[in-house]
């Protein structure tokens, strides 16, 4: 029998707004949506999923902040798998020098399934600069990178340890509009068996 391949490509496309509420605190609302590109050692260009998700963030001093996030995943629209409702606790820590900024993220996320819930616990470093200059103007271009470990728990399957790393380019149209691309490369399940698989990123930020 011909065995399956352990790599798969994504595309993945989103729209976000953001709103300052007041000083401290602000909100994101985000659409996003997955598909296909290449599994099974073939092109395959067929829609998984669709998220929805918002995001409360308020800031402690600073450079430091926690936020509440909700998300809701529907893929039975377009496969047998399960919906998702996951709910996200986040502490995140931002330090600039000169034209760049350095950021470190925790994250813990349940990922509540038809038939269980998932507990995951995620880190990341990430680093953005503009590329003109040392700050970013309406017209410039800016690059966003990070890598990140997630740790995932759930009691009817072995802990599973993934890594991502991203690198994207962005754009500043206005001063309320941004787009991004780029491209995210995962590791799935590392200490059990390996799954490697490519995002095609593409975004759209709307500041309000």
């Amino acid at each position: 029998m011909h065995a399956q391949s352990d790599f798969t490509s994504f595309g993945e496309s989103e729209f976000a707004v953001n709103h300052k509420v007041s000083q401290d605190y602000k909100i994101n609302f985000k659409l996003g949506t997955r598909y296909y590109l290449y599994r099974n050692d073939e092109v395959n260009a067929q829609f998984r999923q669709i998220d929805i998700a918002h995001f409360s963030t308020l800031s402690l001093t600073f450079n430091h902040s926690v936020s509440l996030g909700a998300q809701y995943r529907n893929r039975d629209w377009f496969e047998d798998s399960s919906n998702e409702l996951r709910l996200t606790q986040q502490f995140n820590y931002t330090k600039k020098r000169f034209s760049k900024r350095f950021g470190h993220r925790i994250r813990l996320e349940e990922r509540i399934f038809d038939a269980s819930t998932t507990f995951r616990a995620r880190y990341r470093f990430a680093l953005d600069f503009p590329l003109n200059g040392e700050r970013l103007d309406t017209g410039e271009a800016y690059m966003v990178s990070s890598m990140e470990a997630l740790w995932s728990m759930n009691k009817l399957i072995a802990p599973e340890l993934d890594h991502r790393t991203t690198i994207q380019v962005g754009y500043q149209l206005s001063k309320q509009f941004k787009i991004q691309a780029g491209v995210q490369y995962r590791f799935e399940a590392l200490n059990i068996d390996t799954k490697q698989r490519l995002f095609i990123l593409t975004s759209g930020i709307l500041k309000i």
